[in-house]
């Protein structure tokens, strides 16, 4: 690991959540749109909470393996938990989009860096994430026109730390690897597959943070996402 500045890329990838996205603020839209369930329908916010969660942690755990597991199709599992019968998607989607949009927030240093960096170096998002989803995230908090390539997991079919996941990614930037640099929160998904991929990593909070301080996976530790123009060579504007 090394936190020296001379290292000069010419990609850098973004996860989403935890990096870009607001952890707090998704589970803060997930209350509001549970709660609103339970408005409608006479319902304990808080028991209809637990079963959300409950059924929505489910969903994901019953994964095999990196194959991707849709969010969409977890929620209607979670609704359905939650009323106790299917719900229509055009019934409850739109709902869910409004809840959230007025809950979730960017993590704001990383907004900044994505437009200070816009035009000096390929900028791509690698997350494991619902296409849909990352589109309306990328495009409320106002980085989409700043990205030049978007890779999910729902496109991809799999998941972090699966190598096609990086080699998707890379594919698209037509950068290679060591002059690439992934910025995740999580030590598995984002700095062991990126590392794998021939990917130097740079942690931000997460499990990525708590890596050993000589632990080879972590090539860069930050604490704001603004440090990363420091790693490529861009001066912060004051």
């Amino acid at each position: 690991m090394t936190d020296s500045h001379e290292t000069r890329y010419e990609a850098v990838f973004w996860d989403i959540g935890g990096v870009l996205l607001d952890l707090g603020s998704v589970r803060a839209g997930h209350r509001a749109f549970v709660g609103a369930l339970a408005d409608e329908y006479d319902l304990d916010e808080a028991t209809a909470l637990e079963t959300w969660r409950d059924e929505l942690g489910t969903h994901f755990r019953e994964r095999d393996g990196n194959v991707f597991r849709s969010a969409r199709t977890g929620y209607e599992r979670a609704i359905e938990g939650v009323v106790g019968h299917e719900v229509a998607e055009d019934d409850w989607l739109p709902a869910f989009e409004r809840a959230t949009r007025e809950q979730l927030e960017p993590v704001s240093e990383t907004v900044d860096t994505i437009h200070a960096l816009d035009g000096r170096v390929h900028q791509g998002i690698v997350s494991d994430i619902d296409t849909w989803e990352a589109e309306r995230l990328l495009a409320q908090f106002g980085v989409a026109a700043h990205l030049d390539a978007v890779t999910t997991s729902e496109e991809v079919g799999r998941t972090k730390p699966d190598g096609a996941m990086f080699a998707t990614a890379l594919e698209k930037a037509g950068i290679e690897p060591t002059q690439t640099l992934m910025i995740g929160d999580r030590y598995e998904n984002d700095m062991v597959g990126a590392s794998r991929a021939g990917i130097h990593t740079a942690a931000f909070g997460g499990s990525a943070a708590d890596a050993d301080p000589d632990d080879p996976v972590v090539d860069h530790r930050i604490r704001d996402p603004r440090d990363v123009l420091a790693l490529v060579g861009v001066e912060k504007s004051e």
